[in-house]
């Protein structure tokens, strides 16, 4: 049964640690009407206590609450964005929202050159990340599941980048 009282629209604001997901992903709802910003981090790093589950298990939590959360909102009528790093989700991802009545769009952000990821990894102190973020590049551009969606960033400024997600119809998956 769906519930939307309105045309609902998913945005998945993906990329490598330091392309400016963050940044774009909260440029992007403060532009909406009615709009949720879901940061999966948060829903990544919730765990207290002396130990956590193993990463496979936190990032498979970390979906399906985020699935859940984006599901309850669309189903009260609000567009959601959502800033997390998709490796394999993205179809699974979809998939848990296929009943809904929502325009779901996907972008990947990428840094050209990659040095810019490193500069930018530095800058806000977070070097210990640049290995990661230069693997989780190559990987997200050599998806051929993501090559239509990739978007580059360097040079733009995050209002640029929010018009053009919203804008540009290569970036709509479905609805």
């Amino acid at each position: 049964m769906n519930f939307t009282k309105r045309s609902v629209t998913v945005y998945l604001i993906s990329g490598p640690l330091g392309v400016g997901k963050s940044t774009v992903s909260k440029t992007l709802a403060s532009v909406m009407n009615q709009c949720v910003l879901i940061e999966g981090d948060l829903l990544l790093h919730v765990y207290r206590g002396e130990t956590e589950p193993p990463w496979e298990e936190r990032l498979r939590l970390a979906w399906l609450n985020i699935a859940a959360v984006t599901r309850n909102f669309l189903l009260n009528g609000l567009d959601v964005v959502i800033d997390f790093v998709v490796e394999d989700e993205l179809q699974w991802f979809f998939d848990q929202l296929s009943d809904l009545e929502a325009t779901l769009h996907y972008v990947v952000l990428h840094a050209e050159p990659p040095d810019t990821l490193t500069a930018r990894l530095h800058q806000r102190g977070d070097a210990q990340y640049i290995h990661r973020s230069l693997f989780l590049r190559n990987k997200l551009m050599a998806s051929p599941t993501n090559e239509p969606f990739l978007l580059d960033t360097d040079g733009k400024k995050p209002d640029e980048l929010a018009e053009e997600i919203i804008k540009n119809a290569r970036f709509r998956i479905q609805g």
